[in-house]
């Protein structure tokens, strides 16, 4: 029988390194999202527009798209006990180094370098996948994911009130740097209370770093393919700061960082096609392929749940604003409502994964969020706003699900890429917040939700026909040359 998961035996090492874990994941995007809530505070204090504000907002995602793949490859070569402590060391002090710039060009520039933090994300998903059997996996990853995603919820509860109380217009300086110095006497602690692996486990590590290892010609065709929307949304991000949308950066700057973004692209295919060539010549053994459709449908999947998040929970109140013509306060707690479901919602998917299985789950939430965003499709000024809310929330629920279901998969496709593959999968989620918000901003309320229940509608097709239930055993080769043989179900 299973051994069943109690997140209250805090005599297992398994158990503390999970509730270690989701905090520290916890802490940094109280750091990261507090931005946010504080941003009312920050505008009236420095006198910002309000396009001033909102390239803020966007420059505070912008990095986290390359940062999460860059960071997925440097934890599985490294480990997560080391880059954790440092996301949380640095990006405190990247982010007290914002607090208390006055100068509009340095607030902009250290909000794009504080992007990284949002990486932080991937380097537990490695260490919960190396403390946790195949069974428990998508419990214990819902519960890591879950819970921190929730420190954007704190952020919102907490660094409003310090700043409305403490240091008069200063207060959101107080608020971030009181948050960034907890975040980095947490990245201290955490480095001397965790450990990478079990006592007398292997830590795998990629033969090679640079890019992802895959195992046949198809798939690095395939891999090569899916590098291209992570520049897209970088570009589309570009687009939106350029003369052609808000004008805050001029046509020879969007068209050198275009250019940039044309030769990043470049570099990182040849580094791709560098990395695997040899599989032309010396193909992989049957034993040691793992197929990357897996990692590409994943990843599509991601960018629909965490993307749909990102994505409803910066529209929401004011959606109820306009078309229901609730006061400010009222559409903030109804829309507040929406990040709280991460607590259960999430690990809902993960359990479940674990107990019905990766695709029938995968199936059954994606299901869920292409009816119920569809059903918000045709909604107009005339329903019933508890309606509205009550859809908006079982939409909630189901995506949030996913995102703990797509990520009871990850751990089990490769061991030793976890973190790289962890790391796209997460920069996809970003692409879909960067998506679907730029949709947003194109389209009415009603056009908007029905774009995600579309788009949700193709990746269920894709996960019917094309996604595999993980079974039977990977295989990973051990430090001395022999192959260890690891359950993935």
């Amino acid at each position: 029988m299973a051994e069943r998961l109690n997140i209250f035996a805090l005599s297992r090492p398994n158990i503390r390194i999970l509730h270690y874990t989701w905090f520290a994941f916890f802490m940094t995007f109280v750091i990261w999202l507090g931005l946010g809530p504080l941003m009312p505070f920050i505008q009236e204090a420095l006198q910002l527009t309000d396009q001033q504000a909102k390239v803020l907002l966007i420059l505070n995602v912008a990095m986290t798209i390359p940062s999460r793949i860059v960071v997925g490859m440097l934890v599985d070569k490294y480990g997560p006990r080391i880059m954790f402590s440092s996301i949380l060391v640095l990006g405190g002090l990247i982010s007290i180094a914002f607090a208390w710039a006055d100068d509009y060009q340095a607030l902009a520039i250290l909000r794009f370098l504080s992007g990284f933090i949002g990486a932080g994300f991937v380097v537990g998903i490695r260490m919960i996948s190396e403390w946790f059997p195949a069974r428990q996996t998508g419990t214990a990853q819902g519960i890591y994911g879950g819970w921190g995603n929730f420190g954007s919820a704190g952020a919102a509860a907490t660094l409003p009130i310090i700043a409305a109380n403490f240091g008069s217009e200063d207060g959101w300086r107080y608020a971030i740097t009181f948050a960034s110095i907890a975040a980095i006497a947490y990245g201290v602690l955490y480095y001397f209370i965790v450990s990478n692996t079990p006592k007398g486990s292997t830590y795998f590590k990629p033969k090679k770093s640079g890019a992802m290892e895959v195992t046949s010609t198809g798939d690095l065709l395939l891999y090569m393919l899916m590098n291209i929307p992570l520049y897209a949304a970088l570009a589309l991000l570009t687009w939106k700061l350029s003369p052609a949308k808000m004008g805050l950066i001029g046509w020879a700057t969007s068209d050198m960082i275009y250019a940039g973004l044309a030769v990043l692209f470049l570099v990182q295919t040849w580094k791709i096609w560098h990395m695997n060539r040899h599989i032309f010549k010396e193909p992989v053994p049957e034993l040691h392929r793992y197929r990357f459709k897996q990692v590409a449908i994943l990843d599509w999947a991601y960018l629909v749940t965490f993307g749909t998040e990102l994505a409803v929970v910066s529209m929401l109140a004011m959606f109820y604003v306009e078309w229901f013509h609730l006061s400010k306060v009222s559409a903030a707690l109804l829309a507040g409502i929406y990040p709280f479901l991460n607590l259960f919602a999430r690990p809902g998917g993960g359990w479940i994964s674990d107990k019905m299985g990766r695709k029938l789950t995968l199936m059954a939430v994606f299901a869920g969020i292409t009816a119920s965003f569809i059903a918000l499709g045709f909604v107009d000024r005339e329903w019933p706003v508890i309606a509205v809310v009550g859809l908006t929330i079982i939409g909630g629920i189901f995506s949030k699900a996913g995102s703990g279901a797509v990520y009871a998969m990850v751990p089990l496709i490769q061991r030793r890429m976890t973190g790289q593959i962890a790391g796209m999968a997460g920069a996809f989620g970003n692409v879909g917040a960067v998506l679907f918000l730029t949709v947003n901003s194109l389209v009415d309320y009603d056009q908007f939700f029905m774009f995600i229940g579309m788009v949700s509608a193709f990746v269920l097709l894709l996960i019917i026909v094309f996604l595999d239930e993980p079974e039977g055993q990977m295989a990973e080769v051990m430090p001395d040359g022999t192959v260890q043989m690891i359950d993935v179900k």
